[in-house]
């Protein structure tokens, strides 16, 4: 059966973005410090070496993304492709018209449970990777998000988006992994209901 896992890289003190960040600067200033962790030594974005490799690893095996509309939006839904699986899109306004361009995006009109649970077909038992701040924050609310990869940087930005902002309540969550690297510390969390 397949879970939906939050995956995001974010600042010690819970940004995700950094100051500035909008379509001419996707994630802000300073963005790219978030994601060094995957990101060679020449630059690459790809596979790290060591005990974060696994976590590429998870990422890469999903079967379908779930991602917001502004998160999409900015990186151009990834050209239309996010390691080969379909791109589900929760929004309430109809997709732009390089959409349709794309053939593994949908977007998804009828709110988020309806994407997710689309996107949990598509992924046909394997997990469904989840983007962006304000569709996490929802699907939490409606009880479809079940678990949050947060890869924590050690670093403090002191201002730009944070994951959670706004919740609608306590979240209760389960530690069920914590891998310590010197770049990041990634820990895994179930969502306790």
């Amino acid at each position: 059966m397949s879970s939906s896992v939050l995956y995001m890289s974010m600042s010690l003190d819970g940004y995700i973005a950094g100051p500035n960040d909008g379509p001419e600067n996707p994630g802000g200033d300073g963005f790219d410090r978030l994601h060094e962790w995957i990101v060679s030594p020449e630059g690459q974005f790809g596979r790290p070496s060591g005990p974060a490799g696994a976590l590429w690893d998870e990422w890469m095996a999903t079967g379908a993304v779930l991602a917001g509309r502004r998160t999409v939006e900015q990186v151009d839904h990834w050209g239309g492709d996010h390691h080969g699986m379909p791109i589900f899109v929760p929004s309430h306004r109809p997709p732009g018209p390089s959409v349709a361009t794309y053939p593994l995006v949908t977007y998804v009109t009828d709110g988020i449970e309806s994407a997710m649970a689309q996107a949990k077909e598509a992924a046909a038992g394997r997990d469904v990777l989840v983007h962006g701040a304000y569709t996490a924050q929802r699907a939490i609310e409606v009880g479809v998000l079940d678990e949050l990869q947060i890869d924590q940087i050690p670093v403090l930005f002191g201002g730009g988006r944070r994951l959670f902002e706004v919740l609608g309540s306590r979240v209760e969550l389960e530690v069920v992994r914590v891998i310590d690297t010197p770049e990041a510390t990634h820990i895994r969390y179930r969502i306790r209901r």
